[in-house]
């Protein structure tokens, strides 16, 4: 069989660990066999991250900017025990954190649905997708260790040489300060985001934040998405037959679990981190989760939405059998291979990326899967490894791809 060209590369970021050894088999077993892959390649290992002082982060995101599509593996953001563990020159920031920020996008993440495993919730009936803003909060912070009393102020200067004020605290002795920030254009993006993508998939939109006790930080999301809902929005929505809504996220937080899910749930960065992950986990397996950012301007960052499961790397390591689920990872590859194939008008890349995705799910179906769905799969199943998972997809997309031509 021919493999199917593409026109325009792919830009690639290699990540960590056992997602690093998954992420080749994918290429090697579902892809290569199919596609003749065109890729602009960047390792994002956290060795190579150190080697360049992470310049190789900025690059990819600037490829990305032109490209237009890129796919990205998981990725290690280093602890100061992984800065021991990999001899780092420093502490390096979040990967992610830098190329959300440099492409300035509202990432989206959705649970991989299958038939056999239910989700935790019983009246979740249909996926809750989170919207979750990707730039500023905590992953763009400032942070100093105080070393004893003293006073800690927040300082603004302004271009012309004024200065605001603000006390943060009274130390009395040791502690911790953080500087967090965000921008009203990045806020105003990240609105726009949620609301058109709400009327393309014609779900209501939820916006959580803390306003009550973030008096000007959060309220300041919660004034702009309302000031842009109200100006460009709600005849839309009204017309559409969907609903936006602002609640506090602890309100949110209950309303989500009573719900039978089939809506878009808008969060600011960290909180939309921390529930993107109980969603995954809540309807299956955090390997259950696609996650793609989309910038302002056009561009897509496909990723897996969980982290380098640094626990099965170890055993790898020891020459033990591995278990890792990489659905999120093959449909990281399917979302970019389908958008790029979109973009250039490939239709047999748009045909091939449903194919991988519909032999992953029939696969997973027919019985056979990793052992983290096998503990959740309702019926008889088949708890392999993850090389045998793939070998099993690879076989049925042998099989469905010949008809591409």
């Amino acid at each position: 069989m021919d493999k199917i060209r593409m026109k325009t590369p792919l830009v690639e970021m290699d990540g960590d660990e056992m997602t690093r050894v998954l992420w080749k088999e994918i290429k090697e077993l579902l892809i290569a066999p199919f596609v003749e892959l065109k890729t602009d390649y960047y390792d994002l290992g956290l060795k190579h991250r150190d080697e360049t002082e992470d310049q190789v982060t900025i690059d990819s995101a600037r490829a990305t900017l032109k490209y237009g599509v890129a796919v990205k593996c998981a990725t290690i953001t280093p602890n100061a025990q992984r800065v021991e563990e990999y001899h780092l020159k420093q502490m390096w920031k979040s990967p992610n954190g830098t190329i959300r920020a440099m492409l300035d996008g509202t990432v989206f993440r959705a649970p991989i649905l299958v038939r056999g495993v239910r989700p935790t919730v019983r009246t979740w009936e249909a996926p809750i997708t989170i919207a979750r803003h990707a730039y500023g909060d905590v992953y763009r912070n400032s942070e100093i260790r105080i070393p004893g009393a003293g006073k800690a102020e927040i300082l603004f200067t302004s271009e012309d040489g004024q200065e605001i004020r603000q006390p943060v605290f009274e130390f009395k002795g040791p502690g911790v300060v953080q500087g967090i920030h965000n921008l009203d254009s990045s806020i105003s993006s990240f609105a726009h985001a949620c609301f058109r993508y709400a009327l393309s998939v014609k779900q209501d939109l939820w916006f959580s934040t803390k306003d009550t006790i973030s008096k000007t930080y959060d309220h300041r999301f919660k004034d702009i998405f309302s000031e842009i809902f109200e100006d460009y929005y709600r005849k839309q929505f009204e017309e559409a037959g969907i609903t936006y809504f602002y609640t506090l996220i602890d309100d949110a937080v209950a309303r989500v679990i009573r719900s039978r899910g089939g809506f878009i749930w808008a969060c600011k960065n960290y909180d939309g981190d921390v529930m993107s992950d109980m969603i995954a986990t809540a309807f299956g397996s955090l390997a259950m989760m696609t996650s793609v950012l989309v910038s302002p301007t056009g561009q897509f960052e496909y990723e897996a939405a969980h982290g380098t499961v640094t626990r099965h790397y170890y055993r790898y390591l020891k020459g033990e059998e591995t278990s890792t689920n990489p659905v999120a990872t093959i449909f990281a590859w399917s979302g970019a291979l389908r958008k790029r194939g979109e973009l250039d008008g490939l239709k047999d890349l748009q045909v091939f990326a449903g194919c991988m995705e519909k032999a992953t799910l029939d696969t997973i179906e027919s019985g056979i899967m990793t052992k983290d769905l096998a503990l959740l799969h309702e019926g008889e199943v088949n708890g392999v490894n993850s090389r045998q998972f793939l070998e099993s997809i690879a076989q049925i997309l042998k099989n469905t791809a010949q008809n591409l031509h």
